[in-house]
């Protein structure tokens, strides 16, 4: 039997961590370093993962992959799938699945694959410091993340060679890290705006239930939306400075990118940084372009103040769904390395009206809360707190109805699990069979919501309205759904269990996993 660990599979970074003899240890590498890139860079024999990977990245970027959890469990033609493909150096292109895909030294990479290379470099140091075989993770997630996202998160943990406890909200793992063991009763909200996503939940803590009351959040809303912003602003001066444009030139791009981070990071403890780029471009005929600029706190702001300004609305929102105010609030925790940004935090202090609390690391706290779960999951130590943890689904669950509208059985911010059941009628003379197409999303249209899965019920020909069909819809305590429909007269019945569409097949998904676990990141790429 091997370690069950805590896994924070962030966008940007991540972190691992495992309860010892009753204390969280928050696992770290040879040099100390607590969080790791959520990078990975090909070589011509290896793979390398974390911080020399990233290092790669101004020098290879074509073979060097960052940020993949973006595009885990979407479809090719997302909008957030278009925006990586022009700004990627490596190549992304459309699977066979309808997926997105990477192409590195002319080998196809799933957005799984990736985060199964970051997940086994994560359980690779937590073996090296603990000294024992890790082959259990509870795992964590945006809590906005939909089915298919959840459902290839446990692909890539497969991929990493780690059976998947768990997938849990990033918000409750944080409440849980904050709660546990403290014997308090309060209303918390957690805010939290990682690299690549933003949540917030309201949670209810009495004691050792944790009870989420709403939730909400935006997957394409975190530090990497800052920096592309600041970065784009960046290309705008330095193109009006050589009277050059640098739409297609993505290592100029990659440049600036990599400059906008290290620029937000520096502005979080001075009032302004310089940027100085040497070598920002450098012609065919190899003469250097330098780029340099002053940037302060200011201007920073002026260009970012729009994406703090989305995170508040879905706060506010929230609150509403809540039915709370400011006033039920006992406290605020922030978590996710763009809430150590003052403008950030200053914006959640005035929402909230109260100083955030900061007895957790905004780095760690997921990771921790997800290994306090995991150690209660797998622990058969009598005297180990009975923690409960109550989550809602995070988006609404519907079926597609006559004229392409969305008929919600479960709504968003319903405790799970649940099982919610709906009568409809046939709606046309003689028809034979029903097709159920489900739905997850808020829009009122299907077209606006993320189709999941459908499958037909045959039906006996009557007249219009004749045939009574009861659909029901059941959540189970790790999110999974499954959906099924019975003939109310033949009680004749089909149903499914909601699979994630598109993505890597278990075919795949086995070969990713011998490749994920013969590669080695300690050869240099």
């Amino acid at each position: 039997m091997g370690l069950a660990v805590g896994i924070d599979l962030g966008t940007s970074n991540s972190c691992v961590a495992c309860v010892r003899n009753g204390e969280v240890i928050v696992c770290v590498d040879s040099e100390g370093r607590h969080t790791q890139p959520s990078v990975v860079a090909f070589g011509t024999r290896s793979v390398i993962v974390g911080h020399r990977a990233k290092k790669q990245l101004l020098h290879a970027p074509e073979s060097t992959v960052m940020s993949a959890k973006r595009l885990i469990g979407r479809n090719f033609e997302d909008a957030e799938v278009q925006r990586m493909k022009a700004r990627s150096a490596f190549g992304v292109f459309r699977g066979d699945s309808g997926d997105p895909r990477f192409r590195v030294h002319g080998k196809a990479y799933a957005p799984e694959e990736i985060s199964g290379h970051v997940l086994a470099h994560m359980k690779r140091i937590a073996e090296a410091q603990l000294g024992e075989v890790v082959d259990k993770a509870v795992i964590t997630v945006p809590a906005y993340f939909n089915d298919p996202q959840r459902q290839a998160t446990r692909d890539a943990a497969q991929i990493a060679g780690l059976e998947c406890l768990r997938i849990l909200n990033e918000p409750t793992a944080a409440a849980l890290a904050y709660g546990y063991g403290r014997a308090q009763k309060k209303r918390i909200v957690v805010y939290d705006l990682g690299g690549g996503t933003f949540d917030v939940s309201i949670l209810r803590v009495d004691g050792d239930l944790y009870e989420v009351i709403a939730t909400a959040g935006d997957t394409l809303l975190g530090g990497d939306d800052f920096d592309n912003l600041c970065a784009d602003e960046l290309v705008r001066m330095f193109e009006a400075q050589v009277k050059q444009s640098f739409a297609d030139n993505r290592t100029v791009r990659m440049r600036m990118r990599e400059a906008a981070e290290m620029a937000k990071i520096a502005l979080s403890e001075s009032e302004e940084v310089l940027i100085d780029l040497p070598t920002a471009w450098r012609t065919v005929q190899g003469v250097d372009h330098a780029f340099t600029y002053t940037l302060n706190r200011h201007t920073y702001a002026r260009w970012v103040l729009p994406l703090v300004q989305r995170t508040l609305l879905i706060c506010e929102e929230t609150m509403r769904s809540a039915k709370m105010n400011m006033r039920h609030i006992d406290a605020v925790l922030l978590v996710g390395g763009m809430t150590r940004y003052p403008l950030v935090r200053e914006a959640a202090q005035h929402l909230f009206g109260r100083m955030p609390d900061t007895s957790v690391n905004p780095d760690e706290a997921v990771a921790v809360g997800a290994a306090i779960q995991a150690h209660m999951l797998t622990s058969t130590d009598a005297m180990t707190s009975p923690t409960v943890l109550l989550d809602v689904t995070p988006q609404s669950l519907s079926i597609r109805t006559m004229g392409g509208h969305c008929d919600v059985l479960i709504p968003h911010n319903t405790p799970i699990p649940t099982e919610q059941s709906k009568v409809f009628h046939t709606a046309v003379d003689q028809q034979t069979e029903v097709r159920i197409a489900v739905y997850q999303g808020e829009g009122r249209h299907a077209d606006m919501n993320e189709l999941l899965g459908q499958f037909v019920l045959d039906v006996p020909p009557m007249p219009r309205g004749q045939v009574r069909v009861r659909v029901t819809f059941s959540i189970d305590v790790d999110g999974i759904v499954q959906v099924r429909a019975v003939d109310d007269k033949l009680a004749k019945e089909a149903s499914i269990r909601i699979e994630a569409r598109g993505g890597m097949s278990p075919e795949e998904v086995r070969e990713a996993q011998l490749d994920t676990l013969n590669a080695s990141d300690i050869t240099p790429a």
